[in-house]
């Protein structure tokens, strides 16, 4: 590996340390380059530079002013990616891509470059003068602030803060554009398109598969050449500024994208190595989808004024419990936004924060740097809250604060990770909670799931197959004069018969004798019973009630529930 700029001039006697750690702390602070901070230091005169690097490297160093451009080859190097090393493209010479770099010996670069483009790369010496003022020639203006743009001509979607919104069905101006920087921009407007909520870039031995997730299921997208994996991981990384050359960790980052309507979606960015290549996972994240009307989100109206009574509460523990995806933050959300008024002070903290809401002090959790769920909750009970909504209860320390700031004045709203709503009070105890604690500060569990609602433009009859009532544990005489739907499948719904999901919900108030049952450490199965008794009505319910509506179908119901 080459040797890194700073030392190798030091070791040239070309510029002393004393110097280069002046020019360190100067770049730290601007974010610029180490041979711009030398420079503009005057440790260093940037044509005395350039014919060191020259030399030392043996590279030819340039007067791009006297070159001629080449737009289909400036194209290949998104504008975010040559700003951020300040290197320009100069020529493709059969596979071979020719490049003016300020900084030669950045080899992160060149990689970076080659994995983007799919080139074999020339490197050649240019000032950084130069190269910036090429940069802002070639390149789209709004890529002079470091927003994260293409060269110029629409990719189908802006990336930029303050960009001009492009049409994301305008597509045929990525034509010239590198072909990974088609596809990635042609696969984020499919997603948006066609409503998915994530986005699966799988590598397998011999394939690569992308899949979106539409209303709770994957279904197959395109399916690129393999060799392409490594430039679409690349490209996602660059516009979610992430570690380009990271292949072995983990990352998570964030995509924002402006539509021609003004409408701004966020993708949330997942990086997992796995034996055959990085996994992307993108979650997408539409402020406009964000259903923050309670009466819409698929309770009865009885478990929608029980839910409403106990979140007016002035102090106590609420929980939401469901599997990832299952609709939780939509619903605590929903409390937020019902809760919210200018007498209440409310905060968050979560991991990640989904979505902005006006009114409400939201804090993301950074785990690596010690903020952590525990540590921002001391924090926030310091800051005289009224209202807190944690994101998740993952450990016993997040719970028992949790736990004593609900029995001190304060609403925490929360979620976990069980199978129903009973469920919730055996995991807390499992975290090593007592159980007059939980008895004493939790109101109400509640459990849901999303199930597919039937389209409505393919809405077809149909009737209950005999041999399906035993598995939802009904009676026929029940569903008798009943009418019940399915969908077709149609254009609208990508012939799936289902278009958009709604909740089902399972929630237990705690009553006397629900707190009796604790205090005695009962089973879940216990529990269960007691609350339905109580009048609680179970997730296999409401998703039965949902069915006798019209809003959704057999097959739903038994996929959702099946375990109930």
């Amino acid at each position: 590996m080459p040797e890194k700029l700073g030392p190798l001039l030091v070791n040239k006697n070309i510029i002393s340390e004393e110097q280069l750690q002046k020019a360190i702390e100067k770049q730290k602070d601007s974010g610029e380059q180490l041979a711009s901070a030398l420079v503009q230091l005057g440790f260093i005169k940037e044509e005395g530079l350039l014919s060191f690097l020259s030399r030392h490297y043996e590279i030819p160093s340039l007067n791009l002013h006297n070159y001629t451009l080449n737009p289909d080859v400036i194209k290949l190097i998104p504008a975010d990616l040559a700003y951020k090393y300040l290197i320009f493209p100069l020529a493709l010479r059969g596979t071979t891509l020719v490049i003016a770099m300020a900084d030669p010996s950045n080899i992160f670069a060149i990689d970076d470059v080659k994995f983007l483009t799919g080139y074999r790369i020339e490197v050649s010496a240019a000032t950084e003068t130069t190269i910036r003022k090429l940069l802002d020639e070639q390149y789209d203006l709004s890529a002079r602030s470091g927003s994260p743009l293409s060269p110029r001509g629409n990719e189908g979607i802006d990336l930029s803060e303050e960009g001009k919104p492009i049409d994301v069905n305008n597509r045929t101006s990525s034509c010239g554009a590198a072909p990974v920087i088609t596809l990635v921009n042609q696969m984020l407007c499919d997603a948006i398109q066609k409503g998915a909520s994530d986005i699966h870039i799988e590598p397998y031995e011999k394939a690569l598969r992308i899949r979106f997730r539409i209303d709770g299921i994957l279904y197959d997208t395109i399916n690129p050449p393999l060799h392409f994996k490594n430039t679409i991981t690349s490209r996602i990384k660059i516009m979610s500024k992430l570690d380009i050359a990271e292949r072995r960790l983990p990352q998570d980052g964030r995509i924002n994208v402006t539509m021609e309507n003004g409408k701004r979606v966020d993708f949330r960015v997942s990086v997992l190595p796995t034996i055959f290549g990085e996994k992307v996972v993108l979650r997408l994240l539409d402020k406009s989808n964000l259903q923050l009307d309670m009466t819409k989100l698929g309770f009865d109206a009885d478990e929608l004024q029980h839910f409403k009574q106990v979140i007016h509460y002035p102090f106590g523990m609420v929980l939401v419990t469901g599997p990832t995806g299952s609709g939780k933050t939509t619903t605590l959300y929903s409390a937020l936004n019902e809760l919210n008024r200018t007498s209440e002070n409310i905060s968050t903290v979560e991991d990640p924060v989904e979505y902005n809401l006006a009114g409400v002090n939201q804090v993301q959790i950074h785990e690596e740097i010690g903020l952590t769920f525990a540590a921002v909750l001391r924090a926030l009970l310091r800051q005289d809250p009224d209202i807190i909504l944690v994101g998740e209860i993952r450990d016993y320390t997040t719970a028992e604060i949790a736990v004593k700031a609900a029995l001190t004045g304060h609403l925490v709203l929360s979620t976990l990770h069980t199978n129903d709503a009973p469920s919730a009070i055996n995991r807390l105890v499992q975290m090593g909670i007592e159980p007059y604690l939980i008895s004493s500060s939790l109101m109400l569990t509640v459990a849901q799931r999303l199930v597919r609602k039937i389209c409505p433009a393919c809405k077809t009859l149909m009737s209950i197959p005999e041999h399906t009532y035993p598995q939802l544990a009904i009676r026929p005489e029940d569903y008798c004069g009943t009418s019940l739907y399915r969908g077709a499948g149609c254009t609208i719904c990508n012939n799936t018969g289902f278009k958009g999901r709604i909740a089902i919900y399972e929630l237990m108030l705690l009553n006397d004798q629900i707190k009796q049952f604790i205090l005695k450490g009962v089973s879940s199965g216990d529990l269960k019973k007691e609350a339905v008794k109580s009048g609680m009505s179970t997730l296999k319910t409401s998703a039965l009630k949902k069915m006798k509506q019209g809003l959704t179908t057999l097959e739903e119901v038994l996929r959702i529930t099946h375990s109930s």
